[in-house]
């Protein structure tokens, strides 16, 4: 069985939510028994089946994994062997696997493998008329054969999947009514001339969008320019410090000033106010960091913002600055915390003896059993592996010892972090010098 690096497994967008005991049991039956199952990936090393599985092996800081190849022709191939692993499974409710069998149905339809009504079996013949077009289409009925579902109930999940709104599904998932299908079928049918309304006006909007040319033009053209600035900004950050070198050595050696020594240990000890130093991808700040100064260093889509504040809260730009936003506080302040902030508040997790209050514009779906982690690293290092991927950004206002500078050098993210305490930011570059054996540059 093939052994592969973790960092160079994807993990699409559509994955169904992690579930955070499932995680935790894993966990500890792999550090008990080893991986008694391998994950699948197709030939791109995209995940088939095993999220949790390849979650938990994160987790606990393994760098490779077994894993089943399988080819698949292409994306849409690749999505349908997810979509038949996530069908075989029985902790589905009612809900995802209606959502999963339109899509997959949608999927089909468009690599023309779903029969249309009125066809037979003259439609597929060969342009020759004596040949069958292999594989011939699927009909309904031979699709909820496929499944393992009568064409009644196949055709009642479709409906269920297509007829609820987003919002409404968000409000259903995580409920008893998620495993109702008499009850999402209630739901489904509420509102159908309503329905019937507003997809005619969105057919209308789409036929007349599609007569703007020159609006898409410019769409096109602004988005690829937003694209390469976001591209030459994050090269200019991960490479500045080469820049830096590379123009200092031009210069002769008698006309060194002192910002082209090599930065020693006493330099980082005597960090100022104000000063910005670059180790390796991440960016460390002495300051506040609630300033326009830091705001400014700040990527444009961080996936996670991780805030342990001990002074005064004024941080609430966070939320436009990460995906999610999480601050840990403990027992006695959280309650005040959440209800004072501006952030669009999701919920709160309770982690060995820290309270973590979550926050984003989107919804989040919100662990049923207890998170067993110890200690503010071992907390930090969940969070970064829960709501981030290799290479994601990480901001972290308050420094702290290090914490999530150390893990995000650990599991390959990049941080962005700082705090008003000089002596805070020496010590925590000192530990990541220590940690990693490499040198730090300054970045202003």
């Amino acid at each position: 069985m093939p052994i592969v690096a973790i960092a160079q497994i994807k993990v699409g967008i559509n994955r169904r939510p992690i579930k955070q005991q499932k995680v935790i049991e894993l966990i500890e039956s792999i550090q008990a028994n080893g991986l008694l199952n391998p994950i699948t990936v197709d030939q791109n090393l995209t995940l088939i089946a095993g999220l949790h599985r390849l979650t938990a092996c994160k987790m606990l800081g393994l760098e490779k994994i077994e894993c089943n190849i399988i080819n698949c022709a292409d994306s849409a191939h690749a999505r349908l062997a997810e979509i038949d692993e996530n069908l075989i499974r029985s902790e589905l409710d009612a809900l995802e696997r209606a959502e999963l069998w339109l899509e997959r149905d949608r999927i089909l339809d468009s690599l023309q493998l779903r029969a249309k009504p009125g066809d037979n079996q003259y439609t597929y013949k060969s342009s020759k008329g004596s040949e069958t077009i292999s594989p011939p289409p699927k009909t309904t009925f031979e699709l909820a054969q496929a499944v393992g579902y009568t064409e009644r109930t196949f055709q009642q999940g479709k409906q269920i999947a297509k007829s609820i709104l987003p919002e409404v599904k968000e409000a259903i998932k995580g409920t008893a009514l998620a495993k109702s299908t008499t009850a999402l079928l209630k739901v489904a049918r509420a509102g159908s001339k309503e329905r019937e309304e507003a997809e005619k006006a969105e057919k209308a909007i789409k036929e007349a969008q599609l007569q703007q040319e020159e609006l898409q033009h410019k769409a096109r053209l602004a988005e690829a320019a937003r694209t390469k600035q976001r591209e030459l900004q994050l090269l200019t950050l991960r490479n500045v410090a080469a820049q830096k070198e590379a123009k200092l050595k031009k210069k002769p050696r008698k006309e060194l000033s002192p910002l082209t020594r090599e930065i020693t240990a006493q330099d980082v000890l005597n960090t100022q106010p104000g000063d910005q130093w670059l180790l390796a991808r991440h960016l460390v700040y002495c300051g506040d960091t609630a300033s326009d100064e830091f705001i400014r260093c700040l990527p444009s889509h961080a996936a996670l913002a991780i805030a342990t504040p001990s002074t005064i809260w004024q941080h609430d730009y966070l939320v436009d600055e990460a995906r999610i936003v999480a601050v840990l506080r403990s027992a006695g302040h959280i309650h005040q915390f959440c209800t004072q902030q501006r952030m669009p508040f999701q919920y709160e997790l309770l982690i060995g003896s820290i309270y973590v209050a979550l926050f984003s514009y989107s919804a989040l779906t919100e662990p049923q059993q207890p998170i067993a982690i110890e200690g503010v690293e071992g907390i930090v290092a969940f969070l970064i592996s829960l709501y981030s991927n290799a290479g994601n950004f990480v901001i972290a206002p308050f420094i702290g010892h290090g914490e999530a500078l150390i893990c995000c050098e650990r599991m390959g993210r990049i941080c962005f972090t700082g705090d008003l305490e000089s002596q805070r930011v020496s010590q925590a570059i000192a530990r990541w010098q220590q940690w990693t054996g490499k040198q730090v540059n300054r970045g202003n």
